[in-house]
């Protein structure tokens, strides 16, 4: 009896051990059944078409003749010549320069003023992130309209303050300023809800604390809600200075590029060059020079914004 009593201990140890083993198992393969179909998505729609496309940026390659010659560093040799290319890429960070700082400031703004729970708080919260949804071909067309020099409204206020009327798409100087307000305003809704969202995290017992001690708003501000906010907006420069420097859609239906490229941003050109002229190789290098300086930007920005700060 002694010798069964101590044995029974051990059979039960070693049948919990199987059954976690087995519970180990089977939620590896329920992880597994979950994440292979995103998988082989992300290897069919992304991962293969840029190995593809690296490949095919060190050719000489063209849509309609489909011959291919490998050229080996031509094609990014010759970009950094390419004229075209460099001012389309100065135009990417003119836009991205202004739009990151102003974008963010006007969304933080936004956010402190309709922080507060409310009927009329939740009423502008929509309204200002109604152009967040509207189609960006719908917004483009609508701000061409109001640029308009003879009919559009722009013009119109500025004819009833009496003050000279502005040709402003048309203009090189101008036309860049129309797409950088346009971007500005169908954004800041969007970005205005991720920093309530950070502001909503932070606690308000510091803020109490802080109006007990005497800190008023400014202090509070700088004191709490900056430095509590700087992984919100790490993560809001990151994503809005990728979206400013591949900026596309924007440009091409309220300007198309122009007037005489003053508005071509590098994916217009990026695209101009693949589908219009078919220079596919050309094209696929271009992307990966932005590629390339997109990722390094990035990592600054990470590297800047780093937080240790916990709450």
């Amino acid at each position: 009896m002694e010798l069964k009593k101590s044995i029974t201990p051990k059979k039960n140890l070693s049948i919990s051990n199987k059954f976690s083993m087995s519970y180990g198992k089977s939620e590896k393969l329920a992880g597994i059944a979950f994440v292979l179909p995103i998988a082989v998505l992300l290897i069919i729609f992304m991962f293969y078409p840029m190995i593809q496309a690296f490949i095919i940026s060190f050719q000489d390659f063209n849509l309609i003749s489909q011959k291919k010659t490998f050229i080996g560093f031509d094609n990014y040799i010759n970009l950094f010549k390419d004229k075209e290319f460099i001012a389309s890429l100065k135009h990417s960070f003119y836009f991205a320069m202004v739009v990151v700082p102003v974008q963010g400031i006007i969304s933080l703004g936004l956010a402190l003023l309709l922080q507060k729970k409310s009927r009329i708080n939740s009423f502008f919260r929509t309204i200002y992130f109604i152009p967040v949804v509207i189609s960006t071909a719908v917004a483009a067309t609508v701000f061409e309209l109001i640029y308009s020099k003879d009919f559009g409204l722009l013009n119109a206020i500025l004819e009833a303050l009496h003050l000279p009327t502005v040709n402003f798409l048309s203009n090189p100087d101008t036309a860049m300023n129309g797409v950088i307000i346009l971007g500005i305003w169908k954004a800041a809704g969007f970005f205005m809800i991720i920093f309530l969202a950070g502001l909503n995290n932070i606690p308000a017992d510091l803020y109490e604390a802080a109006h007990v001690d005497g800190a008023g708003k400014i202090r509070q501000f700088f004191s709490i809600t900056l430095p509590l906010l700087k992984r919100t907006i790490a993560f809001v420069a990151i994503i809005t200075t990728i979206d400013a420097i591949k900026l596309s859609a924007l440009v091409y239906v309220l300007t198309g590029g122009g007037p005489s490229g003053s508005t071509e941003t590098t994916v217009v050109y990026i695209f101009r060059t693949a589908f219009e002229q078919m220079s596919m190789g050309y094209a696929s290098a271009a992307a990966f020079i932005l590629f390339a300086i997109v990722l390094i930007i990035s990592l600054i920005q990470m590297k800047l914004f780093k937080s240790d700060v916990e709450y």
